[in-house]
């Protein structure tokens, strides 16, 4: 993370965060920006919160709890490792702290205060105040590494480890809503209560949102993830993923839907209505088209007498030379005389059309019964022989 960028200008939720019983628990560290508001509990890793800011339940950090000055916690805050509460804390509950406690003026604990280590009561300097003036110290010695080095470890996992649930400052986060003025981002496999409110929102796969999403800008919905509610974006468009399911309206400029996604409601758009399709698979492969493929082979080979012959055709026909059978000399159209259908490699010839000349050359000389004399008007041959009775 660079320095000059701001890590709590936007609301990041990591994989796995989930809202149980009026808690919000994750796997890593939890940053609260100053003046925020979270109505429910915080169970994670470290703990670190800015002014003024208020947690509604109570707070379970299994390593450090840092609370800088003028916050108020609701309930009991235990800690696993060293606790630091800046100037004028709240605690409503208990305060129980497995290692060092380093607490400033006028911290109020409601409850019993138990600590295994050392308990320094003093005013120490806030916590943000602290590191601007160290990260300030090291670019001014020209430790630039070093310095990048000490903003990454604050605001950011390292390799392996379970990224930080980042709040950032100004936020409102209940039950009912996740009020930001800043981009958010929700990672998978999230389950979370309450409507989302935001600049821009993107929610990641897997997740379960029971409530809306709102922002100015684009919102985008992750694959296998359901909203149990509206997405509206005022300025912005809506991507709805592969298998997302929205429970509710969308309202948009453009919307990008993929075919395999749900939208139970109504969809409203200003501008343009998108369907994702997927893929297609691997195109069959096409049998080449050309000189040398096998289909113009097989019209070449029709054509030249190459390949397989007709059915009904002799093979060695072609190849025959007149004067080298016994059928030599006979005419193309007579059939050989030892020859049978059953001998032929293509069963019964078909009958073939003889031409007119021939049928005239075979009834020759034959006196046609009716049809050689022209006929009357009556229908009768005047000059046909009248044979009497006598004869």
């Amino acid at each position: 993370m660079s320095i000059r960028s701001d890590p709590l200008d936007e609301l990041a939720i990591p994989d796995g965060t989930t809202v149980e019983e009026h808690d919000l628990v994750t796997d890593g560290d939890v940053v609260v920006g100053g003046q925020s508001t979270v109505e429910f509990g915080v169970r994670g890793g470290d703990v670190m919160a800015g002014e003024r800011v208020s947690v509604g339940g109570g707070i379970e950090a299994e390593g450090d709890c840092r609370l800088d000055m003028w916050s108020e916690v609701a309930e009991d805050v235990l800690v696993g490792g060293d606790a630091y509460l800046g100037e004028r804390v709240s605690v409503g509950g208990q305060l129980k702290v497995a290692g060092d406690v380093d607490i400033g003026d006028d911290v109020d604990i409601a409850e019993s205060f138990e600590a295994s280590g050392h308990i320094v009561i003093r005013n120490p300097m806030p916590t943000v105040v602290f590191l601007v003036i160290y990260l300030s110290q090291l670019l001014r010695i020209g430790e630039e590494e070093a310095a990048e080095e000490l903003a990454s470890q604050l605001v950011e996992a390292e390799e392996g480890e379970a990224q930080p649930v980042v709040i950032p400052r100004g936020a409102t986060v209940s039950d009912d809503a996740w009020r930001v003025s800043t981009p958010a981002t929700v990672g998978d496999d999230c389950r979370l209560h309450g409507n989302i409110r935001a600049e821009s929102l993107s929610v990641g796969e897997e997740t379960t949102v029971f409530g809306s999403l709102r922002a100015r800008e684009d919102v985008s919905v992750g694959e296998d993830t359901e909203i149990k509610g509206d997405v509206t974006t005022r300025n912005g468009d809506v991507y709805v993923a592969r298998g997302a399911t929205v429970w509710g309206d969308i309202s948009a400029e453009d919307v990008e839907l993929h075919e395999h996604a749900v939208v139970e409601g109504k969809i409203r758009v200003s501008g343009e209505l998108t369907q994702v399709r997927d893929a297609l698979g691997p195109e069959p492969a096409e049998e080449p088209v050309g000189d040398d493929g096998p289909r113009q082979e097989t019209l070449d080979g029709a054509l030249s007498g190459e390949g397989d012959a007709e059915p009904g055709t002799d093979e060695s026909a072609s190849d025959a030379v007149p004067g080298e059978s016994g059928d030599a000399g006979r005419p193309p159209d007579e059939p050989a005389a030892d020859a049978t259908p059953d001998e032929s490699d293509g069963g019964e010839d078909p009958p073939t059309v003889e031409s007119r000349e021939s049928i005239e050359e075979a009834l020759d000389g034959v006196v046609p019964m009716m049809g050689g004399a022209e006929e009357s008007e009556n229908g009768h041959d005047e000059d046909a022989e009248v044979v009497s009775d006598a004869d």
